[in-house]
């Protein structure tokens, strides 16, 4: 975020000017010398403001606008990014749907759920082949064998692949079969990482930590493009929050800020967001209403066998409606 002062010239009307910052919605602190006000800090919750309009205001001497830390994220807003052959996301694009098991657990069970996912309108496969688990003791995927038939099965039903790298090892291995290489949200800020990965080249899918702020996420994302990312689409997964009827808490503000404020290309994951399949539906809704360019959502053909978390899986048939309800069925789209 950039930080805006406002100096004002002598004798300006101080209380006209307040009211016209308020007005504008804008947060402001007074800067006072010997006990006059010399001008505002503009501070808090404040939406962008063009400084023109800050300069125009009868009594403003000059503004102030510190750049801010993430120069290559800021050259990419307001516009849709490439993930890959005639899929773009971002600006004016029609929202993307990213759907697929949590783990591929079988080529059988990736081949059934890249199937659903093409006909209820996704364009992007999403499954993991490396899982990072809370306890060691967790399933933790099937490798590099998982990687083939994610890939396998995205290319039988013309889809791209989003699939998450752990570690900095296996960057080149998962390059080599991913088209969008996904950042978990436990790796956020994992810089040797986030290195890595942009040296790949590709676009990548930045996924929340669970404490950060909207600041740390943005430089996060300057990271990858610092280092060779084609692109960057940003993922709200929820963060920590404190009450259980919900998995995390759905940050839908941090997705406005992202999508209008920001320009940057953005989705949501309700499905690690909430845990609940529930309510996958009305909040991918919320997450387009709030300006996100699309939604990442987890389905199973067997959710109740799910290897990793079934209960926030849809079925494919709740799939294909949350597709169609979307406007992204497949017969939607043609038509």
């Amino acid at each position: 975020m950039s930080n805006i002062l406002i100096a004002l010239k002598p004798k300006a009307d101080v209380p006209a000017i307040q009211r016209r910052l308020t007005e504008l919605g804008l947060w402001t602190r007074k800067l006072t010398t010997a006990g006059a006000t010399t001008g505002f800090e503009v501070t808090g919750p404040s939406p962008p403001v063009p400084s023109e309009t800050l300069s125009s205001i009868e009594g403003v001497a000059s503004v102030f606008v510190t750049p801010t830390g993430h120069p290559l994220i800021d050259a990419q807003a307001r516009r849709a990014v490439e993930l890959g052959e005639g899929v773009r996301l971002g600006s004016d694009a029609a929202p993307v749907l990213f759907a697929g098991p949590c783990s591929a657990e079988s080529p059988e069970l990736v081949n059934a759920a890249a199937a659903a996912a093409a006909q209820a309108g996704a364009t992007v496969l999403r499954g993991g082949a490396y899982k990072p688990r809370t306890s060691p003791y967790s399933f933790t995927g099937h490798g590099t064998k998982a990687l083939h038939w994610l890939r396998a099965a995205a290319d039988a039903n013309g889809l791209l692949l989003c699939t998450e790298v752990m570690d900095s090892e296996r960057v080149s291995e998962v390059a080599e079969h991913a088209d969008i290489l996904q950042v978990g949200s436990r790796n956020m800020q994992n810089f040797g990482l986030l290195r890595a990965i942009g040296g790949a080249g590709k676009p990548v899918l930045l996924k929340r930590a669970m404490s950060a702020s909207i600041d740390e996420w943005l430089l996060a994302g300057e990271h990858l493009l610092a280092n060779g990312a084609s692109s960057v689409v940003f993922c709200e997964r929820g963060i920590t929050g404190h009450d259980r009827h919900t998995r995390n808490l759905l940050d839908l503000g941090a997705v406005a800020v992202l999508a209008h404020s920001y320009g940057q290309p953005v989705i949501v994951d309700p499905s690690h967001a909430v845990g609940r399949r529930d309510l996958i539906a009305p909040l991918s809704h919320a997450a387009i209403a709030a300006g996100a360019h699309g939604v990442m959502v987890e389905a199973h053909p067997d959710a109740g066998a799910a290897l990793s978390d079934g209960p926030q899986a849809l079925d494919l048939s709740a799939l294909e409606q949350l597709g169609a309800a979307l406007g992204l069925a497949a017969p939607l789209r043609a038509a």
